[in-house]
């Protein structure tokens, strides 16, 4: 492979990572704080790229179908709080799972009934249709660059949020003393509400931006699902610094494997065995990273202070 390919695919992790990561962040925070397994959050990004999808056809404008597509999530994910989430907070975890699944059902159909099962194709803006050179001989796509750009500041955001404001404050305590913080008058539900809201926010984000890049299409939240919650366990759940490390390495290692791995073992090994091989490595091996973290560090990379392993009975 060329010095050019490599850093070329190197960004591209970089980019993946980075939307992982705003789907990383509203997850671990909701676990970490609510306690809730919310399989339904890849359905709060994929009621956000149609949105998104949706409004770009008919207005044209970008920003609008960014805002319209993050709003949507939002709503989404306040309605599915306010009538499922908070009847859970004290089940089991296997009664939440049980649950979310069902929405992920519900989401899907109404998306068929609302869009049809065609996939939608959401235009790319045109101020960031060009490209520009990364490197010398490395041109890379403006948008690609756009949604990394997007993706450092959002996290700068939410990190001040989290780290430097009471509400944040509020949420850090929530998350290891959450009966002594409703003790000291803090309404605990409407924080739980807030926490909430703010990860499917992030999930509209994440679906918005990526409308451009990928296809919109039914199911496309439980693809992603499943990479967000690997760079969950990998960074550490409740941890946003975790939530951080573990997009990175799980974008720039899955990018890489497809990229790399994949056709070097074609080109070594040679036939139908090594198109199974290269195949099959690239699949897992993000899950083969998984596992070495677990059994060197049970609890992640970066764990949350005072994180529990269990929230039942809270």
């Amino acid at each position: 492979m060329s010095i050019e390919l490599l850093i070329e695919q190197s960004v591209n992790g970089l980019q993946l990572g980075l939307t992982l990561y705003l789907l990383a962040a509203g997850l671990t925070l909701i676990f970490g704080v609510m306690g809730i397994l919310n399989l339904a959050h890849g359905s709060m990004y994929m009621v956000g790229a149609y949105a998104a999808a949706a409004i770009a056809v008919k207005t044209g404008s970008f920003v609008a179908a960014t805002a319209g597509g993050a709003a949507a999530a939002g709503l989404f994910g306040l309605l599915v709080e306010f009538v499922i989430i908070r009847r859970l907070y004290h089940r089991e975890h296997l009664d939440q799972v049980l649950a979310t699944f069902g929405v992920i059902l519900f989401t899907n159909e109404a998306m068929a009934m609302l869009f049809g099962r065609s996939p939608l194709f959401m235009p790319m803006p045109q101020w960031a249709a060009g490209q520009v050179e990364i490197f010398p001989g490395v041109p890379y796509p403006q948008y690609r660059l756009f949604v990394m750009a997007a993706g450092i500041v959002i996290a700068v955001l939410l990190w001040q949020l989290i780290t430097r404001s009471r509400l944040g404050m509020q949420i850090r305590a929530g998350a290891t003393h959450r009966d002594m913080v409703g003790a000291l008058g803090v309404n605990i539900a409407r924080l739980y509400t807030v926490v909430f809201g703010v990860g499917a926010l992030l999930c509209g984000v994440a679906g918005a931006l990526i409308g451009p890049v990928r296809s919109v299409q039914i199911g496309m939240g439980e693809d992603v699902l499943i990479l967000t919650f690997v760079v969950v366990v990998i960074g550490g759940i409740g941890s946003l610094k975790g939530a951080f490390a573990g997009a990175m390495v799980v974008g720039i290692i899955d990018t890489l494997s497809r990229a790399v791995a994949g056709p070097a073992i074609k080109s070594w090994i040679g036939g139908p065995t090594g198109d199974s091989l290269a195949a099959g490595l690239s699949s897992i091996m993000v899950y083969l990273v998984m596992a070495l973290v677990l059994v060197i560090r049970p609890t992640g990379l970066f764990p949350a202070a005072g994180n529990r392993a269990s929230h039942a009975g809270h």
